[in-house]
């Protein structure tokens, strides 16, 4: 079962790549802003694909680009398929990735305490 996962690990890295780079120069939606796609999660059937994202921005301009790239699975999905080498490509399900906030954020709470200052979020 080893090999199994780690063809699906390779397929999630392929997917990542191509994708990032569909969405960089093919994908015209002016909703999807600068994303940055940070990871997928293929399920063990490769029938759906979680593919997590994060951009900077508000959490407007973010609803606007997780509309935008619902909108445009369909799409990505047909380019990917002209450049994956499976028989089938994963129905693509778009997921904001927060950890990077989170990361920022808790830094900031560091940086904070160990300067002994009080920041207004």
């Amino acid at each position: 079962m080893a090999g199994g996962s780690q063809r699906l690990r390779r397929i999630e890295d392929q997917i990542q790549r191509e994708l990032s780079e569909i969405l960089r120069t093919e994908l015209k939606d002016p909703r999807v802003g600068m994303i940055t796609v940070t990871g997928v999660e293929i399920s063990p059937d490769l029938g759906h694909a979680r593919v997590f994202f994060t951009m900077l921005g508000q959490s407007g301009e973010r609803t606007r680009s997780e509309e935008g790239l619902r909108r445009a699975s369909g799409f990505l999905r047909s380019a990917l398929a002209k450049r994956l080498n499976t028989r089938s490509v994963p129905e693509l399900r778009f997921q904001y990735d927060a950890s990077i906030e989170r990361g920022v954020r808790l830094s900031s709470l560091i940086d904070e305490a160990v300067s002994g200052k009080k920041h207004s979020p």
